[in-house]
């Protein structure tokens, strides 16, 4: 009996030992990735060469470079294990950004689903293969109003393993605030639902012990009313609300910074008692000087774009990427 006492109380003692690994998790639109080539069922003929845009191969290639130059830089040098990616018009862009850049060392894999999106853009999901495994992926749309179909980005939900345990991710890119802030409001709001009922679909059965992230361009700030339907205390945390309230953005919009993109997490993760760790001091937006320009119509810096109007300027983005570190934590046997 005493032999079985030690040998317990040995066998706890090894198992309460504790291996920590640190992950950044970053989310990037990256403006309008389109090929060269013509989509017959996509509105793309301005991003093709005789286009409005005169947008040729030498330009799309100078942009592959361009964004995987952010993203392998973004934690510096410590490559994203996943990236979340929205604005890229299909699965051939996401491959060249992947396979055929200075991303490809990095060893990334990719999910990607078309959207119905009218302009033809979608989400991507880059993660890196020996550390993450696909699990499950799915496109979530809301129901369409009268018969009429739903013409914008979905939901992407991608259910993954890291480590050795469970991580969920949805990915968003809300309709756009063009025409106003109000003018897609009542879509936006169905959006922010929609991921709501999702979140809520995972947690259940779980005693809401299930790590999710929602990360995105939601096109809408911290603290609005549509931002607010997700980060209620017992759905989820919102990341970056304390960069956000500082003053600090993603996108700027005459003359001042915005927090459009951020990183939501479920509450397990910032209570230090799950496997995946984090808090609103590991948020940050990636800003790096050779990413910024003069704002030429107001004081400070902006984002270098790919394009300013029609105007090509050869830069990177319009939103700077965001990105978030996570520490997974797993009870491993001492030897």
């Amino acid at each position: 009996m005493k032999v079985a006492a030690v040998i317990l109380l040995m066998m706890t003692a090894a198992i309460s030992s504790v291996k920590a690994q640190e992950y950044n998790i970053m989310f990037y639109n990256v403006e309008n990735l389109f090929d060269t080539k013509d989509d017959t069922l996509t509105p793309d003929d301005e991003f093709l060469p005789g286009g409005e845009r005169r947008w040729t191969n030498k330009r799309y290639w100078s942009k592959i470079d361009a964004l995987a130059s952010v993203i392998a830089a973004s934690g510096g040098w410590n490559f994203p294990v996943m990236a979340g990616l929205c604005e890229v018009e299909n699965a051939d862009v996401v491959s060249d950004l992947v396979c055929r850049s200075v991303l490809e060392g990095a060893g990334y894999g990719f999910v990607h689903i078309d959207s119905p999106d009218s302009r033809g853009i979608d989400l991507a999901l880059l993660y890196r293969r020996a550390e993450v495994q696909i699990i499950e992926t799915r496109s979530w749309c809301p129901e369409p109003d009268s018969g009429n179909p739903f013409t914008s980005r979905n939901l992407l939900y991608v259910k993954t393993l890291l480590g050795n345990d469970t991580l969920h991710l949805i990915l968003c890119h809300w309709p756009s605030r063009r025409g106003g802030t109000l003018a897609a409001e009542p879509l936006r709001r169905k959006m922010a639902m929609l991921a709501a009922t999702k979140v809520d679909s995972l947690q259940r059965g779980s005693g809401n012990r299930s790590p999710v992230i929602v990360m995105g361009d939601f096109n809408a700030i911290s603290g609005e009313p549509v931002m607010e339907i997700l980060a209620d205390e017992d759905r989820l945390i919102n990341m970056s609300d304390v960069l956000s309230a500082s003053g600090k953005g993603s996108y700027r919009y005459q003359g001042k910074w915005e927090m459009i993109d951020q990183i939501l997490v479920s509450p397990v993760m910032c209570d230090s008692t799950g496997h995946f760790i984090t808090g609103p001091g590991k948020f940050a937006v990636v800003e790096m000087p050779f990413m910024l320009k003069d704002d030429p119509d107001y004081p400070g810096k902006k984002p270098r774009p790919t394009y300013g109007g029609y105007n090509y300027e050869g830069g990177y983005s319009d939103h700077l990427p965001v990105i978030l570190t996570v520490k997974y934590q797993a009870a491993i046997i001492r030897e």
